[in-house]
């Protein structure tokens, strides 16, 4: 994989590694673009918290600010990095799988 893709996926890992950040992408994959608040009206994090998670969100490109009315900024959900952190996985799979078949060939054999 690419050293670019790699660094993304890497991003995307090191944010769906806290469950509270995984709770804001759930709720905004359940519920749309929010705000901060809405998001903190919804979930057992503090506004404060959740707008740290939604900056290291944005930063692993996972959500997208949006500028709204009175200041208010919405984020929304974008799956382009999410999706390169499948391609890695996949990869990864791929490269287990035919060791393991290697293995089973060996054992059988």
């Amino acid at each position: 994989m690419q050293p670019e893709l790699e660094a993304t996926a890497e991003r995307v890992f090191v944010a769906l590694a806290d469950p509270s950040r995984r709770s804001v992408l759930a709720a905004l994959a359940a519920d749309g673009p929010a705000t901060a608040t809405d998001l903190a009206d919804r979930l057992p994090i503090t506004r404060q918290a959740i707008t740290k998670h939604l900056a290291l969100l944005a930063d692993a490109g996972l959500v997208i600010a949006e500028p709204g009315e009175r200041r208010r900024v919405r984020y929304r959900l974008d799956s382009a990095p999410m999706q390169v952190a499948q391609q890695f996985l996949a990869a990864l799979a791929r490269d287990w799988d035919g060791s393991l078949d290697a293995l089973r060939r060996h054992l059988d054999g």
